[in-house]
This record gives C-alpha cells, structure tokens and sequence, in this order.
C-alpha cells in the first residue's frame, strides 16, 4: 500500500507493508480522504515527528475487512477520531479525557494519509459513525476537528447569549464561531485576511478586519456597551494576539485557548488576577463531542461546504507547502 511519510523537509509517498486483522478485533479500512490538520502541520514543520511518521487523523474511509461486535460491516463509508479515552482515569472522572494517557497512546494505524488503515475495537466501538447520506466525503473529514471545536464550546460554559470574539478566522476559526452560534453565542469573528473576514460573514455572522487596532477595539466596544466581550476564543497562533484578547475582553471574562503560539508566551498574571479573568484550554474532543460534531454537520447548522481545498494523494507535499505559505484555508488531501 501506499502511504506518505515524512522524509526530511518533505512529505513523500512510498509503499509500506499491507495490512492485515490477522485474527486482531477491528478493522481495516481504505481511506477515502484525509484533511490535513493544523497539528500535522506543527508535527512536520518544527520536527515534533521523526521521518518515516505518517501523519493525519481527519480521515472518511470505507470497512474492507472486519472482526467487529459492532454492527458495521464490509462497504460501509465512515469517519472516525484517533483517540479514545479509557472512561476510569482520575482525568476521565473530571471531564479532562484529552488528558487521559490511554487517550494519548491510542491511534490510528500507520496514520491517516495511508491508503490503508487499521482501526481497533475501540475505535469502532466509541468513535467511528456511518458517513451520513447527506455529507459527502470532504464534509464528513471535518468530523474530528468540529468535534474539537464542540468541545471547546462545552469547557468554556457560556451562558446563551454571551457576546464571543473568535480570533483568527482559518478553517478552525470558521468552525468555531458556527458552532459557538448553534449554541445560542453572539458571535463575533476577527481576521488580518479579507477573503476570510467575508467568508464568515457569508455563513451569517459577524465579522470584521482586525488590522487596524483602535477601529477594531471602536467596533467591538460600541457592541458590547462599552464593556468588551464575555470571552475570546484564541483561534489563532500569532503571540501578538495573546495582548489583543486581553483588551478586547471585559472584566471578569474568559479567553478560551485553542492554539499553540511560537515564543509560548503566557498570559500577564496581574491581568488574570486584578480583573478576574478566566483562561483556560482546551484540546481534543470526547465522544460525546464527537457525536454532536457529526449532528451539527448532518443538520447543516456548521456549515463546511468549499472550505477545502482539494489535492491528490501525489501532491499531498504541495497540499503541506500551501497550508504553510496560507496559500488556502484548508487542505483535504483525496487518497482513494
């Protein structure tokens, strides 16, 4: 089978060793498509994984061999996730599955920009689903990271109404403010880039061009009586942001962190404390998030339609340069 793996400064396609269940419970899957994520980019780019990783999660693949209790069967077309946590942990108690170390360990294997792939019993049994009929393969490929977003929206505990700031409108920007919308936020997005200022705008919500700081701050202040807005969602990776959100956000609010920045800076300590600010993170999604990700898209209130752009499993290391250079939104890599 063919599979692409890291090679240095370059993503290469090469052929790998077949898989098989070899009497294993699971599956193996052919893998339709596979989007490409911000964290394989992060992977790739700053050397977190060795050459030979194949990376990518984000995948819509069809069963050719099954060993199941479950009711999926050969030629069925599903998504799934790549983690799954044990449920019984001290992290898994407390809601913090992402934190899980079974949640870290487990994965899909070789990874998900394989022409094949092997899924466990877990995976089938806690966060694969059948594609819906009305999604096609790339929209159903926003699966996993919707479902990051979900759970972002559920850890930052909002009341209805609350007036949001989503920074950083890529395609985790764009999905977030939709998903913050389906669930009852007034919702504001922010970008540096036009095209995706007026793409948020075409979903029906709100947004606005943050290069020029005192008219962005005018905006968001004469929205918000003066106070600024309930929370930020950190959508975006730029350190100078960290300084941004801070003043755009009233007293006593919450600045959701959903991105890893360069330099690593924190938040000022005196900020979080003299105005009661509330900061926290949030990673990777529960099943329970995940269900509700694919409902979202199913029922179209998140919209993904024409976010991705699409190329072929050869040029999948053009795909990676593009998404470095933000020549596109997002790359939805098709493999089979």
């Amino acid at each position: 089978m063919r599979a692409a793996v890291i090679n240095g400064n370059k993503i290469t396609v090469k052929n790998e060793q077949n898989l098989t269940l070899d009497q294993k419970k699971g599956a193996i899957v052919k893998v339709l498509g596979c989007g490409l994520c911000g964290s394989d980019i992060v992977k790739f780019r700053e050397k977190i994984s060795p050459n030979g990783t194949v990376l990518g999660h984000e995948i819509v693949a069809r069963i050719v061999e099954i060993n199941s209790e479950t009711d999926f069967k050969c030629g069925d077309t599903i998504v799934t996730s790549h983690h799954i946590p044990c449920g019984k942990c001290v992290f898994c108690r407390s809601g913090n599955v992402s934190m899980c170390e079974h949640f870290k360990k487990t994965n899909i294997i070789p990874g998900g920009f394989s022409e094949f792939v092997y899924l466990s019993e877990e995976h089938l049994k806690n966060v694969a689903h059948l594609l819906p009929e009305n999604l096609s393969e790339i929209e159903g490929s926003f699966y996993e990271p919707l479902g990051c977003c979900v759970r972002a929206v559920h850890r930052a505990d909002l009341k209805k109404n609350s007036t949001v700031l989503v920074v950083g409108l890529g395609s985790i920007g764009i999905l977030m403010a939709q998903a913050l919308k389906a669930h009852g936020m007034n919702v504001i997005g922010c970008d540096l880039i036009d095209e995706r200022v007026d793409l948020l705008k075409s979903f029906g919500i709100k947004s606005i061009n943050s290069s020029n700081f005192e008219d962005t701050k005018k905006y968001i202040f004469e929205k918000t009586e003066n106070y600024g807005v309930d929370a930020v969602f950190m959508t975006s990776g730029a350190d100078k942001a960290i300084e941004f959100a801070l003043k755009m956000v009233r007293n006593g609010g919450k600045i959701l962190v959903f991105a890893s920045t360069p330099k690593n800076f924190g938040y000022a300590n005196n900020e979080i404390y003299y105005r009661e600010l509330t900061v926290l993170g949030s990673y990777s999604p529960a099943p329970s998030d995940l269900k509700e990700s694919l409902e979202l898209l199913k029922s179209g209130q998140v919209k993904v339609k024409n976010l991705s752009t699409v190329y072929e499993f050869d040029k999948i290391d053009e795909a990676f340069g593009d998404t470095i250079a933000n020549k596109i939104l997002k790359a939805y890599i098709k493999i089979s």
